[in-house]
């Protein structure tokens, strides 16, 4: 994700000892117009990484200790500037935000002794999933290539997104990535994003048609070069990065 304004380090106190964006009764609420996505961008300090690592582990290990139920993700970004982690959980509702976890609050002091002071700066952002758009969740993939966009008309961005997407489905039994719609942010902040999984980096290697052949083979070249004119022209600004999944910094434990 792009840097955009950053946050005080201190608000790792929120996430990791209060866990206020929790819930793992989301997977069961969630509506037809998607799950709200919170996302937690942390850039760590040069020479930090090892020792905010184990503090994430301490941290984890407690709340664990401690029986809380909140799940999330940690990615590691492996290209860019500065070394960054995105701490990734998902919300049914904004209600969620009302909630408090006492498992959480238990383990603070881990929070601010371990995490807190390896932290140069950090972000938070909310995304709402597209489901009409994307493929099914769970997502077990390790490895994520995330694209984001501003774009200058996002009704004109929606409806050739959802035309490629459809075109893909058709051919391919489904859509390739996860479609996110960003709720808010700073002005520099994206508006979409998409998430294409792959099973691991050697995945990558793999030949296959972009989705502009998929929907050229079924439209014809005219309507391709329509549509992607179209797509070109909702477009102020883009760019990507490739995350794995760390999986010794997440928790997802199995469904009981």
């Amino acid at each position: 994700m792009k840097t955009i304004s950053l946050l005080s380090a201190n608000f790792l106190l929120v996430i990791f000892a209060y866990s206020t964006f929790i819930s793992t009764s989301a997977k069961a609420q969630e509506s037809d117009k998607g799950f709200l996505l919170s996302i937690s961008e942390l850039t760590i300090k040069n020479g930090h990484d090892v020792q905010f690592r184990e503090g994430v582990k301490a941290w984890k290990a407690c709340y664990i200790e401690n029986k809380g139920d909140w799940t999330w993700n940690m990615w590691r970004r492996v290209n860019g500037e500065g070394n960054v982690y995105i701490l990734t959980s998902r919300m049914a509702n904004w209600a969620e935000m009302d909630k408090t976890d006492e498992s959480g609050k238990n383990c603070s002091d881990i929070a601010r002794a371990l995490i807190n002071p390896h932290v140069e700066t950090s972000e938070d952002n909310f995304a709402r999933f597209m489901p009409d758009y994307s493929k099914a969740y769970p997502n077990s993939d390790q490895v994520l290539w995330v694209t984001s966009w501003q774009v200058k008309n996002g009704a004109k961005f929606r409806e050739v997104v959802k035309q490629m997407s459809d075109a893909t489905k058709q051919a391919e039994g489904s859509s390739r990535g996860f479609w996110y719609s960003y709720m808010g942010g700073s002005k520099d902040a994206a508006d979409f994003f998409v998430a294409t999984p792959f099973s691991n980096f050697a995945a990558l290697d793999v030949d296959r048609d972009n989705v502009w052949d998929i929907y050229e083979k079924a439209n014809g070249k005219e309507k391709r070069d329509q549509l992607q004119a179209e797509f070109r022209e909702s477009i102020k600004d883009s760019w990507s990065y490739l995350l794995t999944r760390e999986k010794e910094l997440s928790h997802n434990p199995p469904a009981k």
